[in-house]
């Protein structure tokens, strides 16, 4: 919005022109989103203690969690309020992909809503069920795959990393493709979303990451020196992801052990839709597979240990996601928090390098 009102007098100011850059609006992108969340938490954070929206705690999980019974949860609303806002005042607003990544944003956070409100309204209910959930978002994500496949010029060929050669095109079955990896990556980061600041450090992680990878797909000369595939219009949504980074960031402040907020179904859905949604727009799907890789083994994780229990009836962990099996061996919960960390920067900075090595 603000580049629509403001790029426009350059000419007589001359201090405006500064609004057509990319990198400068995607940094206030990511500065506007933080101050939101930073500022406006302390007062979402007594609300929702007001109308007693608190946290149910496992009977079966590690013994050190039951303290965290009661607090606030459903803290997401914050983070997705303060990631449209930043992104409508500092992204161009005609840009057709800026409002698809809002609308999947928004959507999965309708879903995530839908979802936390069932639990903590409901008399002993556990929100919506599992194919309730994986209908509402199937549905959306399948949405969002049609878009693209009848986008006027949009490819249905795949970036795979470390290849310059190998475009496989996946022409009708794209579409599936791209549910798989909305949906999956907004359900891994579900499922991460166990411990204080957890899901939402990798989140910043890898939305700084792709920030990173749209910028420079969005550049015809950068993405053609790099020869991976250029997306017009596709550059705008690193202030979308700028804003992730912001508003993740000043979540995190509340966020961080000991938690006085949670962010909720209503918070972990959409940003996991927001990822995979720019995944699949700057043609980099394959890639989130690596900058989302702490959500692809906590997803991992609960599948083996599922699939283990219905056909040999023992666990491989002692209790999945991952993250609680670290628990359960003795490890504090920061330590398995920042070791988590850890390997989501290593394993976003070697997505990155797959942008040159190929």
């Amino acid at each position: 919005m603000l580049y629509l009102l403001l790029y426009p007098l350059h000419t007589e100011f001359a201090a405006l022109n500064v609004f057509r850059y990319l990198s400068f609006r995607l940094i206030y992108a990511a500065i506007t989103a933080f101050l939101i969340a930073f500022v406006l938490a302390p007062s979402v954070i007594r609300r929702l203690q007001a109308i007693k929206v608190g946290q149910h705690i496992r009977e079966d999980g590690p013994s050190s969690h039951l303290s965290k019974e009661g607090t606030p949860t459903m803290g997401g609303i914050l983070i997705l309020f303060a990631v449209i806002l930043a992104t409508v005042l500092w992204a161009d607003i005609t840009n057709p992909y800026v409002w698809l990544a809002l609308g999947a944003t928004l959507g999965y956070g309708m879903i995530g809503f839908a979802d936390d409100y069932r639990k903590f309204t409901g008399s002993k209910s556990k929100g919506l069920t599992a194919g309730q959930k994986i209908v509402a978002q199937g549905l959306l994500a399948l949405a969002i795959g049609l878009f693209f496949y009848y986008l006027p010029g949009y490819s249905t060929k795949l970036n795979v990393p470390f290849f310059k050669n190998f475009t496989p095109d996946l022409g009708l079955f794209y579409i599936p493709f791209a549910v798989l990896v909305i949906v999956g990556s907004s359900n891994a980061v579900n499922l991460t979303d166990g411990l204080d600041g957890l899901a939402v450090g990798p989140v910043m992680i890898a939305a700084l990451a792709y920030t990173i990878v749209a910028y420079v797909v969005g550049n015809k000369i950068m993405s053609d020196y790099l020869l991976i595939p250029h997306i017009d219009g596709a550059g705008e949504l690193a202030v979308f992801t700028a804003a992730i980074f912001g508003a993740s960031l000043g979540f995190l402040w509340f966020n961080t052990y000991p938690a006085t907020v949670f962010m909720g179904d209503v918070g972990s859905l959409p940003l996991g839709a927001a990822l995979g949604t720019v995944a699949v727009v700057s043609k980099h799907e394959l890639l989130l597979l690596l900058v989302g890789g702490v959500f692809v083994i906590e997803a991992i994780s609960v599948i083996f240990q599922v699939a283990s229990f219905k056909s040999r009836g023992k666990r491989i962990f002692l209790m999945a996601p991952i993250h609680h099996h670290f628990e359960m061996k003795g490890w504090e919960e920061p330590k398995v928090v920042v070791r988590l960390w850890i390997i989501a920067i290593l394993l976003a900075l070697l997505s990155l390098s797959t942008l040159k090595l190929r």
